[in-house]
């Protein structure tokens, strides 16, 4: 079906969204009026009894579905013996030619999903009507310390609203219902290092969310906001200062600019009371100039979600130097290695290695390479080491792998409790990396002092990307789907026994989740994939979304990868594309 009538490679059918196109939705800036479509389906409250059953509800309330950031859906009504039969269900194309980042999110028979620079959209779940949308205002910002791209990762949702957290560092309530403003907080100033580009998450009817910049040396941090009236909980910043626990693994004075970001949502687990975040990369890239371990840079951390107090950390990176940051997301499993049981936490991190970490106490379970892997060498004592050898200096370039773009970067892994496996969007990249001198910090200047230069990984040398299996209770590989391109979108596993992601040159796959045996491949959209999939039932049928719109950090950060032709020439432009039988 066309719904915009640009000419992009589509199948043509019958025009379902024709009433959405004849919309006249004004920008709904700040608190001006936003107009609702006729016949808005019903709209349910989202309880907190709702979110702690998420896994079983049949929309998908949050980032990645449920508390645990499992990406995998209990549905099974599109199987590995139908899934040849989806067919367009319909499509809308936005106007933002960045990165297309966000998950639909779903409740009942209303869809909730961003687009680059802060626009939310709502629409009809199951046939496309648009039913509102919310611009924000970003008329006076400049975004010129928003790193990798103007890019949004979607909203939470509870009670009768939707929340945005926005590159201008703003909290933003939403009506579901109507998209108007109920309330909006800023949480740092615009264009001085700091930027949100992260989904909220709700625990105990706060709205958590992150601050990062590390590239530009904005300190990190953790907020909470009361979901009702935005005042603020709580707030842990990532990097202590020096009278608090951590803070002497830096240099007098560093802490204030010294990174952190909490790029990307969080999970929550409910037995313990427990939230985990993942904690970026330090500032500057340099590590010679700041000595020691730069705790929690790098990091998981496991808080109360009441008060952020710190419970635990586990350090992926120790003192990086190379970007590795620690912000992939941690997905709640069980893990049974080597014959004992584990409630654990797993995580593909950017240093190369598939990490599985015990969620109570914090202690390494085991830690296995996933992608090459010469930084960070080794585990001892369970903790990560790294290779001194391989640390640039000014004067001093080396050759590493993985670059620092990551074995993984955001887009986030899928865990499927059926087959045990966890499915893996992977990177094969290397790099030459040396530090320059920078002439230290300046408020909303870059904050690196290195040169690098992103290049193919030897043992890889027709790949740039691949989707891998691995099994949660070894941490070995399974099976593994080489590809030409980049593979820069997250995983979506169902319980029909299939794993969803898209490629660079604008398919949407299923994968056998046991397999990796492709069992169905889109028609070709308008352009590469790097959204999230996310699938929800209306009724009795089940339907599969997903953005494409290339963008991110590959194109802008991406080197020889980012000049390959294949590369270079894959299309812009954010285009909505939903699937069912």
């Amino acid at each position: 079906m066309k719904h915009d009538g640009s000419g992009s490679r589509w199948p043509t059918r019958r025009l379902m969204l024709a009433a959405s196109c004849a919309l006249a939705l004004p920008l709904a800036y700040a608190v001006a009026e936003t107009q609702v479509a006729p016949g808005v389906p019903a709209y349910s409250p989202v309880t907190d009894a709702r979110l702690a059953n998420a896994a079983s509800d049949p929309g998908w309330l949050m980032y990645r579905h449920d508390y645990t950031s499992s990406g995998y859906s209990q549905l099974d009504g599109i199987t590995l013996g139908n899934v040849a039969s989806l067919k367009p269900a319909w499509d809308f194309k936005s106007s933002f030619d960045q990165g297309h980042e966000a998950p639909p999110v779903i409740n009942g028979d209303t869809m909730f999903v961003t687009t680059p620079k802060d626009e939310v959209m709502a629409f009809q779940a199951s046939t496309g009507k648009k039913l509102w949308d919310y611009k924000h205002d970003l008329s006076h910002v400049g975004l010129k310390t928003v790193c990798c791209d103007v890019v949004n990762r979607g909203v939470a949702l509870y009670g009768n609203n939707v929340y945005l957290a926005t590159l201008d560092n703003y909290v933003v309530a939403l009506d579901a219902r109507t998209g108007a403003v109920a309330w909006k907080k800023q949480l740092a100033p615009a264009d001085q290092g700091a930027a949100m580009t992260l989904a909220p998450l709700v625990v105990h009817g706060r709205i958590v969310v992150g601050l990062s910049g590390g590239e530009y040396g904005a300190r990190g941090s953790v907020v909470a906001l009361d979901a009702a009236s935005g005042e603020q909980a709580w707030q842990r910043f990532t990097v202590p200062a020096p009278n608090e626990p951590g803070g002497k693994t830096w240099p007098k004075g560093a802490y204030k600019t010294g990174g952190g970001g909490a790029w990307l949502t969080g999970s929550y687990d409910q037995a313990t009371d427990t939230l985990f975040w993942g904690v970026g990369n330090p500032g500057p890239w340099l590590a010679t100039l700041r000595p020691g371990s730069n705790l929690y840079t790098d990091s998981v951390i496991a808080l109360n979600p009441d008060t952020g107090a710190i419970k635990w950390s586990f350090q992926y990176t120790p003192h990086d130097t190379w970007d590795y940051d620690g912000t992939n997301e941690t997905v709640l499993t069980d893990v049974n290695y080597q014959g004992t049981a584990h409630k654990a936490i797993v995580s593909a991190s950017r240093n190369g290695w598939f990490y599985a970490i015990d969620r109570v106490s914090g202690k390494l379970i085991y830690a296995d390479k996933f992608a090459t892997a010469t930084s960070v060498s080794g585990v001892k004592n369970g903790q990560m080491v790294t290779n001194d050898t391989l640390r640039p200096d000014v004067g001093k370039e080396v050759f590493t792998c993985p670059s620092f773009l990551g074995g993984k970067n955001w887009w986030p892994i899928a865990v499927d409790p059926q087959t045990h496996l966890a499915y893996v969007p992977t990177m094969h990249t290397c790099m030459t990396i040396k530090g320059v001198s920078g002439g230290g910090y300046k408020a909303g200047l870059p904050f690196l002092d290195e040169a690098f230069k992103v290049m193919r990984d030897p043992a890889f040398p027709n790949e740039w990307g691949s989707v891998q299996a691995i099994d949660v209770n070894t941490g070995k590989q399974v099976w593994r789907f080489g590809s030409k391109l980049p593979w820069n979108d997250g995983m979506l596993a169902t319980a029909g026994g299939i794993v969803f992601s898209g490629s660079a040159d604008g398919y949407l796959y299923a994968f056998d989740a046991k397999t990796g045996a492709v069992k169905w491949r889109s028609p070709q959209m308008s352009s590469g994939v790097i959204g999230v999939p996310s699938t929800w039932k209306v009724g009795n049928k089940q339907y599969v979304g997903v953005w494409a719109g290339w963008g991110g950090a590959t194109p802008i950060w991406g080197g020889d990868m980012a000049k390959d032709p294949a590369v270079s020439s894959i299309p812009v432009g954010g285009h909505l594309y939903v699937f069912s039988l």
